[in-house]
């Protein structure tokens, strides 16, 4: 009687053990959402004199089939990052945070000023032009990307914009 207890408590075991191992490959399968993000033209705004936080933008384009949602940013060079949008309320832009920034299958999602960006609250040291700036995306799946930026001076932004109407 005691033998087969024992061959019983063995297969279960074993059984367990396989259905664990199971999960993880398919988790570790799963967690694989960064690599399908391109990050395309990064960067961060200069700080302006006097204000607690600047903002980083880029476009995320997923060349997966399905859509992927970037849940959380962070970084070294501030206490706080996080997702933001503007809103317009009643005629007045407001910026709010938001849970995640969806990238659509086969598609891109631009992160941009007016619009989704990626918030940096209470710098630990000063985000200057020339510098640049380390922000790691985490994905839904927990899979992350790091993506260094260069810091852009508020004055020269629009200095790389198209230039066809002036001629």
């Amino acid at each position: 009687m005691d033998i087969t207890m024992n061959t019983i408590s063995l297969k279960k075991t074993a059984y367990a053990l396989t259905l664990s191992l199971l999960t993880l490959s398919s988790a570790q399968v799963l967690a694989d959402q960064a690599k399908h993000i391109e990050v395309n033209d990064p960067f961060t705004r200069e700080m302006p004199p006097g204000s607690p936080a600047t903002a980083s933008f880029m476009t995320l384009k997923n060349s997966s089939d399905h859509a992927i949602k970037l849940v959380k940013a962070s970084t070294q060079v501030s206490k706080k990052a996080e997702l933001h949008t503007h809103t317009n309320d009643n005629g007045v832009m407001r910026m709010r945070e938001v849970p995640f920034f969806e990238i659509p299958a086969n598609g891109q999602t631009h992160l941009k000023p007016g619009g989704n960006h990626i918030m940096l609250i209470s710098p630990v040291q000063p985000i200057q032009a020339g510098k640049t700036v380390s922000v790691t995306l985490t994905f839904e799946d927990g899979s992350k990307k790091e993506v260094t930026m260069p810091v852009k001076s508020v004055m020269n932004m629009g200095k790389n914009e198209d230039h066809s109407h002036h001629h």
